[in-house]
């Protein structure tokens, strides 16, 4: 006995969350199984148009069970689970797997084979109840991951921050960069492994590092550093404000995005930059205390 609610839930964003919301109401006693895809399933259909992602899978999964999912199920979106008949997959997935006594779905959704499975055919199966949703704009502002993700590659974080109802994070590995910071007193955590992850545009925004059980207010950077010489790739970097003697190194660290400081600036030498560095610690510090 269970309310099967199906998605990529890509960000679990405020859409997503009004559909568990919804699913929660309905269930009463029975248990919601929030039923999501890893990859994205636009990665088996089109790799080349295949999205950044705006949570990472374990994210993903803790963030639908604090919105009222009781359990997730995770299927792995291979060719192989692309071609189920839509058919199967109501038998093998919906009823055998899961149990599902009711089945919740917005209205443009397909399943099985070149989705060939839409809400009518759903709805023709007589061993559970299909509820459709067709969730209107919320305070007029349309809600998907295709827009948060827009905003964030933009660097609007703030409106981002509304729509996911929290700041956008990139999670990663702490690595060795040019320990420039170091030697100019702002020491930085600099973040690998953000393969497939929705960065931010170039810029300083304001916002927290967290490693561990610690969560610092930080500044954060995002570029190529173009006030020194030489050319480097784009890098994620963030200063824990007022925090000395940090030994992060290939640690897992998360970095959350609140608001956007300015653009990346290339300066004339070291006093100014480092003038400019200060001032952006002094309003990150200012906004990540409010």
């Amino acid at each position: 006995m269970s309310v099967v609610v199906i998605g990529v839930f890509d960000g679990v964003h405020r859409g997503h969350q009004e559909v568990l919301n919804q699913a929660k109401k309905i269930a009463g006693d029975e248990k919601i199984i929030a039923l999501t895809f890893d990859p994205h399933p636009t990665t088996v259909f089109a790799p080349d148009r295949a999205p950044t992602l705006l949570t990472i899978l374990t994210d993903r999964i803790e963030l639908l069970k604090i919105h009222n999912a009781d359990q997730v199920a995770v299927m792995k979106f291979t060719p192989e689970f692309a071609a189920m008949s839509p058919e199967d997959f109501v038998s093998k997935v919906l009823v055998d797997q899961l149990g599902a006594t009711t089945v919740v779905v917005g209205k443009n959704f397909t399943y099985g084979s070149k989705a060939a499975g839409n809400v009518d055919s759903l709805k023709a199966h007589s061993q559970f109840e299909t509820i459709v949703l067709d969730l209107e704009p919320s305070e007029g502002v349309v809600v998907s991951s295709t827009r948060i993700r827009k905003l964030i590659v933009e660097g609007n974080v703030e409106l981002a921050c509304t729509l996911l109802t929290r700041p956008h994070r990139l999670d990663g590995i702490v690595v060795h960069g040019e320990k420039r910071g170091r030697e100019i007193g702002y020491p930085t955590a600099n973040l690998g492994d953000l393969e497939n992850q929705t960065i931010p545009s170039d810029g300083v925004y304001a916002g927290w590092l967290t490693v561990g059980i610690d969560r610092w207010p930080a500044a954060i950077s995002i570029g190529t550093n173009p006030t020194f010489d030489g050319v480097r790739g784009r890098q994620v970097e963030a200063y824990a404000i007022d925090q000395v003697g940090l030994e992060l190194y290939s640690l897992r660290a998360t970095i959350e995005f609140g608001w956007r400081l300015r653009e990346t600036l290339k300066f004339d030498g070291l006093e100014p930059l480092l003038e400019q560095m200060a001032k952006d610690c002094d309003k990150a510090r200012e906004l990540t205390e409010l």
